[in-house]
């Protein structure tokens, strides 16, 4: 009789060790596998929340098959203490680990508000928008520029809370002076710009910014990618060319930012500047004479007078020799690769084809075909008003 209770005492343990394994085999598969959410949301865990609030408002919106498997999970990876505040994109069919992981990472909120301040060479604005999680895109809510007055309260209510992103996006060909004054609007940074940092060694790209974050440390991070970017594309520079020192070629490269938008010129509009100052040429560009009036501190915002082209300063490249005393611009690293490694070519000219100037230039290698280039923009300049 003992042996037979011991066999059916022995039976139900495996049975129940069975069942205790299925059941958490199941679990795991649960928290594992892809989640029920047929639709992308966003969700905000607010400062203070849990991961039993969190687990339970995923639950009620239908992205996690149980909000216990979620929390056990969590519990038992040991990332319930790690839950950070923010935003977060939960993609559709998200596992409950992949959203586990997405909320205890850290860093920046991936889903939400964001701010994106905008310095142009013609002015700047600040877009508040929203990320659409079906499309993760972002709409646009409210444009501005902070120049121009207050901010719209739809910007100030949104930017109450916490987990709203912030971000800086110089565009290429900024002068540091117009990066250094449109900082001071940005009400988001702290503290004082101090000087303007050196013209060109600030580099154009989006930055990442925390609110409150030292305007200073901004300009600093600017100028280091800079750095970074010119010593990496110096070293790997052409042989050859005409520069005595890298501040020499990002002068050249600022002068390339500023005649072209167009990617693919910026090797041939290098190699024009180039051969001409192998040649013995002056450079003969206006941006440089533009900048020698403005100094930098906005635009010009009107053509150039007969005066200013003959008048004699370090940066009017119709009268002096070479290259000016400093970069005129803020160029990019496209710019900057091209001044390294321009194109190879016998142009000594170019010209716009067009009063569009994305149609870009068409370029020439002596002065009698560069004329009657000269010619044809002059005719469609008449035939369609006021020219570049």
């Amino acid at each position: 009789m003992w042996r037979s209770i011991a066999s059916n005492f022995l039976t139900i343990a495996i049975v129940l060790i069975a069942g205790v394994a299925g059941i958490i085999a199941w679990g795991k598969n649960q928290y594992s596998g892809p989640g029920p959410l047929a639709d992308a949301i966003c969700l905000k865990v607010p400062n203070g929340a849990t991961f039993r609030s969190v687990a339970a408002d995923l639950a009620d919106r239908q992205a996690v098959s149980s909000a216990y498997i979620l929390k056990v999970g969590a519990e038992y990876e040991g990332k319930t203490a790690k839950l950070k505040a923010g935003s977060f994109l939960v993609p559709e069919h998200a596992s409950m680990a992949e959203i586990v992981d997405a909320v205890t990472r850290g860093g920046q909120s991936t889903c939400g508000t964001e701010v994106n301040y905008r310095i142009g060479v013609n002015g700047s604005d600040l877009i508040l928008r929203e990320l659409d999680p079906a499309t993760t895109n972002y709409v646009e809510v409210v444009k501005f520029d902070p120049a121009q007055g207050a901010a719209p309260e739809e910007y100030t209510r949104a930017t109450g809370d916490a987990d709203v992103r912030y971000r800086v996006t110089l565009a290429e060909g900024v002068t540091s002076w117009q990066v250094v004054d449109a900082l001071t609007r940005a009400d988001f940074l702290s503290g004082e710009a101090g000087d303007v940092p050196p013209e060109g060694m600030l580099s154009p790209d989006s930055y990442e910014v925390t609110k409150g974050e030292p305007r200073a440390e901004l300009l600093a991070d600017m100028q280091a990618r800079q750095e970074a970017t010119l010593a990496e594309l110096w070293a790997t520079r052409a042989e050859g060319l005409p520069y005595a020192t890298p501040e020499e070629a990002l002068t050249m490269a600022s002068i390339v930012e500023k005649e072209t938008g167009i990617a693919d010129e910026r090797p041939l509009v290098a190699s024009v500047f180039i051969n001409r100052l192998e040649q013995g040429m002056k450079l003969q560009t206006d941006p440089t004479v533009i900048y020698g009036i403005t100094k930098g501190q906005g635009i010009l915002g009107r053509g150039l007078r007969q005066s200013e082209l003959r008048g004699r300063t370090p940066y009017n490249t119709y009268v002096i020799e070479g290259l000016p005393p400093t970069p005129i611009a803020n160029p990019g690293r496209d710019s900057i690769a091209a001044a390294l490694n321009p194109a190879t070519s016998d142009y000594l000219f170019f010209v716009a084809k067009s009063l569009v100037p994305s149609d870009g230039h068409v370029f020439a290698a002596t002065l009698a075909e560069h004329n009657d280039n000269v010619a044809k923009f002059r005719a469609l300049e008449q035939q369609g008003g006021a020219g570049n």
